[in-house]
């Protein structure tokens, strides 16, 4: 379905030297599919994995009103985004929706950018995900947890299109220094093979993060300093000038 609906952004926000050394690019967010308004986060999980099953790349979030929704697409045209919604909505899987577009992130205008207010707003999004079960690909034991999948939430959720894998997201964005590290950076880890990048989490000040942990626990707060994850810090990456 993606391959007949899917498109990426076109608009370049972020453009600098990437961890393997090369021009990257980070883009905004077209039209994106709002649906949903659990209470309980497993509902929201299981319509994110069916969405997914289908080929749509779903997450789901914590809204400010406290209920669970879910946000699936990328679409150039609101009239695209307006079709798939309507066919999924003929056909039970969802019943209201909502068109997000690219001017409802205010913080990305053509005009001017507030990088400072952005990074500011990607923290205050991670934190609304402190406490939650957060499951990339819903519930089951099969698919667990996947850490990428919270800092691509957080980041789509403020109008910029991260790539969905962890080794994605180290490659796309620009190589920062520990001591230079700023809210809304990224932090990566080697907690499986030496060397490889396998564990990604938001970095929020003073010397914290927020991830997504592993199977069976809540997304959580942790300290760089901490040995566990000082031993195996890879490294940083930044996707705003």
């Amino acid at each position: 379905m993606l391959s007949t609906y899917g498109c990426r952004g076109t608009i370049p926000d972020v453009r600098g030297l990437s961890g393997n050394g090369v021009k990257t690019t980070l883009y905004t967010m077209d039209y994106t599919i709002q649906a949903g308004a659990f209470s309980d986060v497993n509902n929201a999980s299981d319509l994110t994995s069916y969405l997914q099953e289908k080929g749509f790349d779903a997450y789901y979030f914590l809204h400010e009103s406290n209920l669970y929704k879910v946000r699936f697409g990328n679409y150039s045209s609101q009239e695209i985004a307006s079709d798939i919604a309507e066919d999924l909505r003929s056909k039970d899987i969802i019943t209201e929706y909502l068109i997000i577009r690219p001017g409802d992130y205010p913080r990305l205008g053509a005009d001017k950018k507030d990088t400072g207010g952005l990074r500011n707003d990607i923290v205050f999004t991670a934190r609304r995900f402190l406490g939650v079960p957060y499951y990339w690909g819903g519930v089951t034991s099969k698919t667990g947890f996947d850490c990428s999948g919270l800092t691509m939430a957080v980041y789509k959720l403020n109008g910029l299109n991260l790539p969905r894998t962890t080794k994605e997201q180290w490659a796309s964005g620009m190589i920062v220094e520990s001591d230079r590290l700023s809210e809304g950076d990224l932090v990566f880890f080697s907690t499986k093979r030496k060397g490889e990048v396998s564990h990604v989490g938001i970095y929020v000040g003073s010397d914290r993060f927020i991830h997504a942990p592993g199977k069976g626990k809540n997304i959580q707060i942790e300290s760089l300093s901490n040995e566990y994850f000082q031993s195996r810090y890879m490294g940083a990456r930044t996707y705003l000038e």
